[in-house]
């Protein structure tokens, strides 16, 4: 296996109640963000306006973006073959010449021909339709990795606490959205779901190894086993991690604004996953299983034939090789008396 670092050996199941701590104080602050400032929903959910235009030479997005600034909204561009665009905004049917005219405004100030292809309006209902089609794929992934788990590894807990981790990354992402306003798209969803296979691929590399130990070392504690495998495992981890995020941080820094809001989620929700699959998944596992009770009944067990084999060891007998030696001097003895009587 590679290694980053020495073997460690660490007691990660020592803070569990930390960790669980940490976790619930972020279900309370997601839960009051969510109540009082709420998710920044883009137009695929929400409905709005598109305004698609064609120009006549060739113009760089950032151009446009940086015009598009000037409307004082939050528009969404996207590309559509050779010098063709579409500007979408959030808003209702009512003012969508309002918003096609200020959109034309924007463009004015960059003095190149363009014309107006269509002007169409997005209702709420193919919004909601694709609110319920996310909202249906993430809860059919985590049911699937659910059930593919437990199938795996013969222990639908296994599979639940793996599930758990991956909703408290996934939550934890919405409330990072929720603190920077950040827009919620199709491309966000896409994020959210990347995150999920990720996540569960450490997670499940952690199961392998508690397997694997489990049958080297039979006589091992769920504790010793469950803190043995991640140390074995935790230079893997930190490996794959580190370049993922690396390589996130790159997109999200020089990647421009269409991979800005896709690298934020996969940041955040990867930087979460490497913390929920040691400090979440695992000590799931042993608390479901009662593995703190496991482990004392099992160490007594160990002390109770400790003890009862020292009771039961036999005192050893006196070997022949003494005996002789005593047995010969009172024979000697015995003839000594019989001649002095003599």
């Amino acid at each position: 296996m590679m290694t980053f670092f020495p073997k460690t050996h660490i007691d990660f199941l020592k803070y569990r109640k930390v960790y669980f701590t940490i976790s619930a104080c972020i279900f309370a602050l997601g839960i009051f963000l969510f109540a009082t400032k709420g998710l920044n929903m883009g137009i695929d959910f929400t409905g709005g306006t598109m305004v698609q235009v064609k120009f006549e030479q060739k113009v760089d997005m950032a151009q446009i973006r940086s015009a598009l600034v000037q409307t004082g909204q939050s528009s969404d561009l996207q590309s559509y073959g050779e010098n063709t665009y579409a500007v979408r905004e959030k808003g209702s049917e009512a003012n969508v010449g309002e918003v096609q005219a200020r959109i034309e405004k924007a463009l004015d100030t960059l003095n190149v021909p363009y014309v107006v292809q269509q002007t169409n309006f997005v209702g709420p209902t193919v919004g909601q339709n694709m609110t319920e089609r996310a909202a249906w794929a993430i809860i059919l992934s985590l049911v699937l990795i659910i059930i593919y788990v437990a199938f795996r590894f013969n222990n639908i807990l296994w599979g639940t606490s793996g599930v758990v981790a991956l909703f408290h990354d996934l939550f934890v992402m919405a409330v990072a959205f929720a603190i920077t306003q950040r827009e919620i798209d199709l491309v966000v969803v896409a994020a959210f779901l990347t995150v999920a296979g990720f996540s569960i691929n450490d997670t499940i590399v952690i199961f392998d190894r508690i397997r694997e130990n489990m049958r080297l070392n039979p006589r091992a504690t769920l504790g010793q086993l469950i803190n043995q495998s991640i140390n074995e495992t935790l230079s893997r981890t930190v490996i794959t991690s580190v370049t993922v995020v690396g390589a996130l941080f790159v997109l999200y820094f020089i990647g421009g604004e269409a991979l800005n809001s896709f690298s934020f989620a996969m940041l955040v929700g990867c930087i979460c996953g490497f913390y929920t699959t040691i400090a979440l998944t695992t000590p799931l596992v042993y608390v479901w299983s009662k593995g703190d009770r496991a482990d004392a009944a099992q160490a007594e067990q160990v002390a109770r034939r400790a003890e009862k084999k020292a009771v039961a060891k036999p005192v050893a007998a006196p070997t022949a090789s003494a005996e002789q030696p005593a047995q010969a001097h009172a024979h000697k003895a015995t003839r000594k008396s019989r001649r002095n009587r003599r």
